[in-house]
């Protein structure tokens, strides 16, 4: 692998507008605006690249180079995970001196969607499916070339390997034009106009369930609960806006107002996935150490420092916040235990708040050692999807929520970010997220709903975690912003 330091620093925002504005398959996985610590990295598809989609109803992969017209997509009956196990994930952390940090040294860059997991439970056939333009449930774009931003060290790194069958030489070109590129920017040269779409008409907001029917849905889980089928059960809703949306005008009011450490936008032709998840769910080291972040437990930010600080001790105090993280955690220790090499499951930090912008949380952290013969991909698909989206037991909550939610959630409540070819894997929970598509957006929210839930409050919850996101979509209709119920059509 080529590694080129720059002289330099740019800010990610402003090297995504210099080369990727336009590109319609590109990635920047984001550390946040403003950020101190962590990396963001920036990559997009060339003539060469391999773009790989699958479909969990078709039981079928397809790979495709979008920006070569004339080589055809194929596909397989396969899934997303063997057909991961297959490539060379993880071939380069074989050796002794392999890292126990997380980085990415280019592999494969996307998001793995919850629907590509199907439950089993009867009412599984009457579920409404996916609508034709859906996003969709994994969609993955081989990165061989990339920039990496360490915000901490204020260093720009370019990365890059020769893809199969590529010259050598193309690499060295796009070094070499990435490196004046930058120059050219830091010299003051003129970035061309992005110019975002704009709506044709006033965006419309709607939410699968309204107040009423939510109350109902929350009512359901709680007798299920009462019934011992369950102990939580993570119900959600969907918000749909109507329109078309440029990406990256989104995105940038997103990461404004919601900055997070495992911000994202990936832009793949027709679909885009923006977001600002304050979740890791899953990272592995190439030297086999894997970590999973669960959170469960919220309560609001205030403006009032004396009632924030109320608020998060609220939420440290509390009975149900706190049985519901440990239900959880517990879950995850289980799905990592699969994977683990004995007694190497440990719980390393429970029950700690953390401050986001719009909300308070409770995370916990369970650490192990993937066992001797087992990969990173191994780990993904074992701990997939999250317990802190699903509820527990895993599969039973899944089988009663996919019968309650009325819908698929598509994307939402899977994870995105990447797997390298070294064996790193840093992958984040698609919450606080917006699913662009040609239809308009769709924005997932929701919460664990145990015995003690009111149903007043678990709204509530789903109304504060969805109000940034409606807000950033709304920005360039210059509308109002209707998340606390105003204008909604339900």
């Amino acid at each position: 692998m080529r590694s080129v330091s720059l002289p330099h620093w740019l800010d990610p925002a402003d090297a995504f507008d210099l080369l990727y504005a336009e590109s319609p398959y590109a990635v920047w996985l984001d550390a946040g605006a403003g950020a101190s610590t962590g990396v963001s990295y920036l990559a997009a598809a060339h003539h060469g690249s391999r773009f790989v989609t699958a479909s969990a109803r078709a039981g079928t992969v397809t790979c495709s180079r979008p920006m070569d017209p004339a080589t055809a997509p194929v596909t397989s009956v396969s899934t997303v995970f063997d057909f991961l196990r297959s490539e060379p994930v993880g071939a380069e952390a074989a050796s002794a001196d392999a890292r126990d940090d997380v980085g990415f040294r280019l592999g494969w860059v996307g998001w793995f969607g919850y629907g590509l997991v199907r439950s089993g439970e009867a009412s599984d056939s009457l579920a409404v499916g996916p609508a034709p333009d859906a996003a969709p449930d994994a969609a993955l774009l081989c990165v061989d070339r990339a920039i990496a931003f360490d915000h901490a060290a204020r260093t720009v790194t370019l990365l890059a390997r020769a893809a199969a069958g590529e010259p050598g030489n193309d690499v060295e070109d796009w070094l070499l034009d990435t490196a004046r590129r930058f120059d050219a920017r830091l010299a003051g040269a003129p970035v061309a106009a992005h110019r975002p779409q704009t709506p044709a008409a006033p965006p419309e907001v709607r939410w699968r369930h309204d107040r009423a029917q939510y109350t109902r849905l929350i009512g359901a889980c709680q007798e299920r609960i009462a019934a011992g089928d369950a102990y939580q059960l993570c119900l959600t809703n969907e918000v749909t806006v109507s329109g078309r949306f440029d990406p990256l005008d989104v995105y940038s009011a997103l990461r404004v107002g919601s900055p997070s450490h495992h911000g994202g936008l990936l832009r793949f032709g027709a679909h885009a996935l923006l977001s600002a998840s304050p979740e890791e769910f899953l990272s592995v080291s190439p030297r086999g150490r894997v970590r999973t972040r669960p959170i469960k437990g919220t309560r609001p930010r205030s403006l009032d420092p004396a009632t924030d600080r109320m608020l998060a001790s609220e939420l440290l105090a509390s009975d149900k916040e706190r049985a519901e993280n440990l239900m959880i955690v517990d879950l995850m220790r289980n799905d990592l235990g699969r994977v683990a090499a004995l007694g190497t499951v440990a719980v390393t930090s429970l029950l700690q708040v953390e401050s986001y912008p719009h909300v308070h949380q409770l995370v916990s952290t369970v650490e192990a050692r993937l066992a001797p013969g087992l990969t990173p991909v191994d780990a993904i698909e074992a701990c997939f999807p999250a317990g802190s989206m699903t509820g527990a037991p895993k599969t039973s909550a899944m089988s009663i929520l996919r019968g309650l939610e009325g819908g698929e959630r598509g994307v939402y409540a899977g994870a995105f970010g990447y797997l390298g070819c070294d064996g790193a894997v840093d992958l984040a929970m698609v919450i606080r997220s917006i699913v662009l598509g040609p239809a308009g957006a769709s924005i997932g929210t929701g919460g664990g709903i145990t015995a003690l839930s009111v149903a007043d409050e678990e709204i509530e919850e789903t109304r504060i975690k969805a109000r940034a996101l409606i807000g950033a979509i709304l920005a360039s209709a210059a509308a109002p912003d209707p998340a606390d119920g105003q204008g909604l059509v339900t």
